[in-house]
């Protein structure tokens, strides 16, 4: 029987996995509590005391429970849900979805970044964007920094994780 699983890329084991190339440090993050928000953020903000509009690309995002803008009407929440928001659909008009495992998270830290980013994507990390949802390294990603750090959190999905991994140590050491 022919096998094409030889042909994938073997996921490193991520609890120890760290690349230290070109000025570029990059870790694995587990952040296991995650959830989309889709419909009508004001109300969802009136009801979870999160901010409704969400860190965009290259934007900050702070404390234990946050949100990221992925979308005109979709946000995503990491960390637990507030008390007054329910998964499922919410009666003041916004739905939640829990998707915690579903992606894959690297932090990218260190002096190289900049230099990085320029291979990475084409949105002007100096710029940004009102969505954290971006091409990085040819995979649709969500990156923004979190409370005041230098360092970049990067969410993948968790299928494309191995191969982004790849992606990073050719590209540091080009």
């Amino acid at each position: 029987m022919l096998d094409h699983g030889k042909n994938w890329d073997v996921a490193p084991d991520w609890a120890t996995a760290e690349l230290n190339v070109a000025g570029v440090t990059i870790r694995s993050l587990d952040l296991a509590e995650t959830a989309l928000v889709s419909g009508d953020l004001a109300a969802f903000a009136a009801t979870s005391g999160l901010d409704a509009e969400g860190a965009g690309a290259f934007g900050e995002a702070t404390g234990e429970r946050y949100t990221v803008r992925l979308a005109r009407d979709r946000l995503l929440l990491v960390g637990p849900l507030p008390e007054a928001v329910t998964e499922s659909w919410n009666a003041a008009g916004f739905a939640v979805t829990a998707t915690g495992g579903m992606d894959h998270v690297f932090t990218l830290s260190g002096a190289g970044l900049a230099a990085l980013l320029a291979r990475a994507t084409t949105v002007d990390p100096a710029i940004g964007s009102r969505s954290a949802m971006i091409g990085f390294g040819g995979v649709p990603a969500v990156v923004y920094r979190h409370a005041g750090s230098d360092a970049l959190r990067l969410h993948v999905e968790r299928s494309l994780a191995a191969y982004l991994w790849t992606w990073l140590q050719t590209a540091l050491k080009a």
